[in-house]
């Protein structure tokens, strides 16, 4: 298990192969798989307390877990000056470029500075994202056309709403740069995944190895939950004792006999 050590320090912004590679499609299965109360325990074991997005919550859910690649897009405050509603009419405008460079498997990740007062995004840059195959949307920040995401089939987490254009406190400077979303430092290429209790950020290095115990940490959960359930005192139980693990080890290895 690796945990985080100083003198060995990951440094993420000298991964940027990871910026657009994709999850291999075990790691994805088993990320959607568990939940993030697990992998929070996973992180926390490893040293990792800064993963869960404070106040971000989900507004629209697919029916399963997200679970994507961040593609990240930093706002800073707006300018009246620089800030107004002709620069939509450039179709290379930041936001608008940022939409169209979103690839499948990507989730956008929107810093907002937890700023709710104008939205960070709305419908019709939404829908683009769902046709590019993005596997969701998250902001500390605020949506607008509210209702019509709800259409959209698409995981949505975000701390609020606003009927309020972005511009009037967002001015998006660029993409795929270090972040902060929800007080969590999110990086290009690392692995986010929600459900209904929020989004978790796992740095990208770690995915595979997190995804592989919090699997094994759930199957043993599940296990123990059915012990409970017919009855059985937390002691011993939860966690488990020696005999109860003994009794689990002996039931998978004849599972896998079969």
């Amino acid at each position: 298990m690796t945990t985080v050590n100083r003198a060995e320090a990951h440094d993420p912004t000298a991964q940027g192969e990871h910026g657009k590679c994709p999850l291999s499609a075990e790691v994805k299965a088993k990320l959607k798989s568990v939940s993030t109360a697990t992998l929070t325990t996973q992180m926390f074991k490893r040293g990792y307390r800064n993963v869960y997005l404070d106040g971000v919550s989900e507004y629209v859910s697919s029916g399963e877990r997200m679970v994507g690649t961040a593609f990240t897009m930093r706002c800073i405050p707006s300018r009246e000056d620089l800030d107004d509603l002709s620069v939509y009419d450039d179709y290379d405008h930041p936001q608008r470029r940022g939409v169209e460079s979103v690839d499948a498997g990507e989730v956008l990740i929107i810093d907002a500075r937890g700023r709710t007062e104008a939205a960070a995004l709305g419908h019709i840059l939404a829908t683009r994202l769902k046709v590019r195959g993005a596997e969701g949307i998250v902001t500390d920040g605020a949506i607008r056309d509210s209702g019509d995401f709800r259409e959209l089939d698409l995981p949505i987490f975000v701390a609020g709403k606003s009927p309020v254009t972005n511009l009037l406190i967002h001015h998006v400077l660029e993409t795929q740069t270090p972040i902060g979303c929800g007080e969590v430092p999110v990086y290009p290429g690392d692995v986010l995944v929600g459900d209904t209790d929020g989004v978790v950020c796992l740095p990208r290095h770690l995915a595979a190895e997190v995804a592989a115990d919090a699997f094994d940490q759930e199957k043993l959960e599940q296990f123990i939950l059915s012990k409970v359930e017919q009855g059985s005192p937390l002691r011993d139980t939860y966690p488990a004792g020696p005999q109860l693990r003994e009794e689990y080890e002996r039931l998978g290895n004849r599972e896998e006999q079969h």
